[in-house]
């Protein structure tokens, strides 16, 4: 199966299961279960969980246990993305197209639906029945994902990014990696390894060279995130072009140059794609995705 085949069933399936998932909007308290389907349902890309179901069926692992680990993801990658909308964040008022959860509802509401769909992502880990049954197996993808989403991981980097807006020298190089790493990467990392854990008896050395992949690729979807913010337009990205520019934020263009920082993202690209040669052929679809993250246009 090509790409696009490929992702559009994967996208299918975590439309189905976030829809399984989430309250209805008529179930009490009704408008903030409307914001959290509002913000969840209907767009974005799926980028992390087709990650968890890619990596999955490379290791021969059926999609309906990787439902549950690929909504969890995509749950805690949405509350992140409306958190960082908040004017106390980002302060953002498109997202994926459409206004933002803050805009759309109001802030108190857009803080309980982040918090909201935060804690049913872990609730989904605990409870899916179609997982992988084994419970240790259960509590590292649970721990994986607390990790990615807390201060080490996706709400730290977020953090070294707003203390960043207030210094007048930008980061250096190393700086900007680690923020990334944390911001960005950590939860395309636990995407990746989500997939693997469903695999019981995954080898430690799979993992490494899965988690390999991941750490460049993370990276390397910044860079494209940071390029598109310059060369991009608002309509085709759902998300305000040039918004880092008008917040004077430390990029990998403003760093590099908008050359560099393309050699910079092939590189990384490259590095991943070796770390997938334990695999052979099986690997073919997280290279595929590999290109369409640094090719993408929104």
């Amino acid at each position: 199966m090509s790409l696009i085949p490929l992702l559009e069933t994967c996208q299918a399936r975590t439309e189905k299961t976030l829809r399984h998932w989430l309250p209805t909007a008529n179930v009490n308290p009704a408008l903030l279960h409307a914001a959290m389907r509002y913000s969840s349902l209907d767009g974005g890309k799926r980028i992390r969980p087709l990650l968890a179901y890619l990596t999955g069926q490379m290791l021969g692992i059926a999609p309906s246990v990787l439902d549950g680990p690929a909504c969890a993801l995509e749950l805690i990658h949405v509350y992140s993305l409306i958190h960082d909308d908040l004017p106390a964040m980002d302060n953002d008022a498109l997202r994926r197209g459409k206004p933002t959860c803050h805009i759309r509802f109001d802030e108190a509401t857009a803080i309980l639906a982040g918090d909201a769909l935060q804690s049913l992502a872990f609730y989904i880990l605990a409870h899916d029945p179609d997982m992988v049954d084994d419970p240790a197996l259960r509590l590292k993808m649970v721990e994986t994902l607390a990790l990615a989403s807390g201060s080490r991981g996706m709400a730290g980097g977020q953090a070294m990014d707003l203390a960043a807006e207030g210094l007048e020298q930008s980061m250096n190089l190393a700086e900007l990696e680690n923020m990334h790493i944390h911001k960005t990467g950590a939860l395309i990392r636990a995407s990746v390894k989500l997939g693997a854990l469903s695999q019981p008896g995954v080898e430690p050395t799979q993992l490494e060279k899965l988690d390999h992949f991941a750490k460049c690729m993370g990276l390397a979807f910044q860079i494209r995130d940071d390029i598109l913010d310059v060369e991009g337009d608002t309509v085709t990205l759902g998300k305000p072009q040039g918004s880092d520019e008008a917040r004077h934020k430390t990029t990998y263009p403003a760093l590099l140059g908008m050359t560099e920082a393309k050699q910079r993202a092939d590189e990384l690209h490259q590095k991943a794609v070796d770390s997938l040669s334990y695999w052979g052929k099986a690997a073919q679809p997280l290279r595929d995705i590999a290109r369409y993250i640094i090719h993408r246009q929104s």
